[in-house]
């Protein structure tokens, strides 16, 4: 039996030997991030579980997953979370979680990702880290546990799969990814309909952030880095609120002959420390983790993140000098 396997068949005896759950994930959640979360509550529900789907922090969840059915998802955590088990999804580190004492009150923490660097900070860990997504992994989950691929349950299972792969674009579009995606689709997701609520329901609000911060671009190391970065005032001069900022950095990304993109931004609200910066790579030489690892944050080798007290130009130099030890020196 192999660690993975070992460490699924653990995950899905730990689920099925208990009755109560908080289910979390990361702040400022993704695609990946809901669809797991809403994913892993239906099937927990559906065992005949008690599961909680709780959210640390009040930034609202992302426009563009609002039609997602997660009505009761609660803010805070309940009354008797300190005697249900945390199952945290799609989270790499347990201070991801935002809430400082999700993992210490606890009586059990089951912790499943796809996250190269996750701490493992679960007494159960599956993670799986050439898989696609979370919603990946927990596919799995499901199987071993005997729950049914409902159409309530295979849509955020595909909402995960699809924003993690870049709509099937990224390096990490496997075969496998792809296999479930059909099998997805069989099962009742509505692929257009998801296409149309994640990917042209944009705000346009969320279009003038994009415009500031594609104007304040600029490209680095003969065209191999592009950076901006977003004020604060930004948010409220353009009426958007954090969650906007989510997908700038594509842009910066799809840059022609850009490996590294990096986006600086101070959230609309006052924070600390004061500035959260986003990394992308578009090349496979190039893991943007470690540079993130750096300043304490992490992700995945070309999707990752840190926040910093440090200025503008300060980041944007200690990332630049990262970038060049992990690349060769600038072309001629």
């Amino acid at each position: 039996m192999t660690e993975t396997t070992a460490d699924l068949t653990a995950t899905a005896d730990a689920l099925r030997g208990h009755d109560r759950f908080l289910v979390v994930t990361h702040e400022n959640p993704d695609g990946d991030a809901l669809g797991s979360l809403l994913a892993t509550t239906l099937a927990l529900r559906q065992l005949g579980k008690d599961a909680v789907m709780y959210l640390a922090g009040d930034s609202p969840v992302p426009h563009e997953y609002g039609f997602m059915a997660l009505g009761d998802l609660v803010r805070t955590p309940p009354p008797d979370a300190g005697e249900r088990v945390l199952v945290a999804v799609d989270c790499a580190q347990a201070d991801r979680i935002g809430d400082a004492d999700a993992t210490t009150r606890a009586p059990l923490v089951v912790n499943i990702d796809h996250h190269h660097d996750n701490t493992r900070f679960g007494d159960e860990n599956l993670i799986v880290a050439d898989a696609s997504s979370t919603g990946e992994v927990l596919r799995d989950v499901i199987r071993e546990l005997g729950v049914e691929l409902t159409p309530e349950i295979a849509e955020p299972l595909y909402i995960a799969l699809v924003t993690d792969t870049g709509r099937f674009q990224y390096t990490n579009t496997t075969p496998k990814a792809l296999r479930l995606a059909a099998e997805l689709v069989e099962a009742g997701a509505d692929v257009h309909a998801v296409f149309q609520q994640v990917y042209e329901s944009v705000e346009f609000a969320k279009l003038k952030l994009l415009a500031r911060a594609l104007e304040r671009a600029q490209v680095l190391e003969g065209g191999r880095v592009v950076v901006s970065h977003l004020v604060r005032t930004d948010f409220a001069e353009v009426g958007a609120v954090e969650p906007y900022s989510e997908g700038i950095i594509d842009y910066l990304r799809a840059v022609e002959g850009a490996e590294l993109a990096v986006l600086i931004r101070e959230p609309p609200r006052d924070a600390a420390p004061p500035r959260k910066i986003s990394l992308r790579s578009s090349v496979d030489e190039l893991d943007v983790s470690a540079i993130a690892r750096v300043f304490g944050g992490g992700g995945h080798r070309q999707a990752a993140g840190f926040s910093s007290d440090k200025s503008v130009d300060e980041i944007t130099e200690i990332v630049r000098q990262k970038f060049l030890e992990q690349r060769a020196a600038p072309r001629a």
